[in-house]
Order: C-alpha cells, then sequence, then structure tokens
C-alpha cells in the first residue's frame, strides 16, 4: 500500500541558506543550532506530522512559539519541531488535554530553569570550597612562621615587628 503524500515522513532539508551563514556547512546531514528558525510553517507542519492549521492554533494557544521573519511569517526550529512532537504525543497517546500540556510545558521549563541554577550554584560552591582551602593552607603556611617551641614543651607565639 501507498502512503499517502501528506503521512510520508519527510527528512529536515540538511542545511538551509541561514544555516550555511550561521556555519553550517552545505550538505552536512545535521543542524547546528537547534534554536535557528528556519522551517515554514508547511516544512514544519510535515515534520511534525500536523496540519499547518494545528500549529497556528498552537501558536495561539502559546504552546509553541515560533519565531517570525521579516514579513511576519512564522518560522520552526527544530526544538519547535520537536516540542510539536511532544505536544502531539501528550494529547494522542497520553489525552491530556490543551490546557494541562501548557502547564507541563511551563512546569518543565521551570525544572530545567531550577536545574541550571542548581548547577550554578554547585560550580559556586566548588569555587568557594577550593578558595576556603587555599587560604587555610595559606594561614597554616604563615603559622608555622611565628610559631618557637622552648624546652618545656611550650609554645610561644612570636611575631615580628614590622
Amino acid at each position: 500500500m501507498r502512503t499517502r503524500w501528506w503521512r510520508r515522513r519527510i527528512r529536515a532539508p540538511v542545511c538551509s541558506r541561514r544555516a550555511h551563514e550561521a556555519g553550517a556547512a552545505w550538505g552536512s546531514g545535521r543542524i547546528v543550532n537547534e534554536d535557528l528558525p528556519v522551517f515554514v510553517i508547511s516544512v514544519a507542519a510535515e515534520l511534525a506530522g500536523m496540519h499547518p492549521q494545528t500549529l497556528r492554533q498552537y501558536d495561539r494557544l502559546g504552546l509553541v512559539t515560533p519565531g517570525r521573519s521579516g514579513g511576519g511569517g512564522r518560522r520552526y526550529s527544530a526544538r519547535d519541531v520537536a516540542m510539536l512532537r511532544q505536544v502531539q504525543r501528550l494529547s494522542q497517546e497520553e489525552g491530556v488535554n490543551l490546557a494541562g500540556i501548557k502547564r507541563v510545558i511551563e512546569l518543565e521549563d521551570a525544572l530545567e530553569a531550577v536545574r541550571a541554577r542548581n548547577a550554578d550554584l554547585l560550580a559556586e560552591l566548588a569555587a568557594a570550597r577550593a578558595a576556603l582551602v587555599g587560604a587555610h593552607d595559606t594561614a597554616v603556611a604563615s603559622m608555622r612562621r611565628d610559631l618557637v617551641p622552648l624546652r618545656d614543651n611550650a609554645l610561644v607565639i612570636w611575631k615580628p615587628r614590622a
């Protein structure tokens, strides 16, 4: 049985002129920047397996917000197409309504922001610990020059005059 033309899975363009200008090689076979809005609505709809009107509706609802061209046309990135596929999966396979899908997307974005902040804080903590260890080592090294042992096992702290 032949697949209808609107049901065929098409592959993403190898490299558009805009992606080429952003640094991709012609014929590289991969998209260099997932956030680069290069797909017009008809191509994005075919990549996601949806009707273009569905994409317009999702844009109005705020589920997926594509970039805009100079003339105001919608331009979808590879990340937008992946999001459209996720919306379709949640809607059709999981039975979640569009309001629920919007909430799921918002929560996933918030979770990603918290994870990024957590990674930043862990890096800051590691730097502070390294600085503390360095300061401790410096303090210990400077104390040893000031300590003078006596015969009766007592210590006297000697500070040279400046």
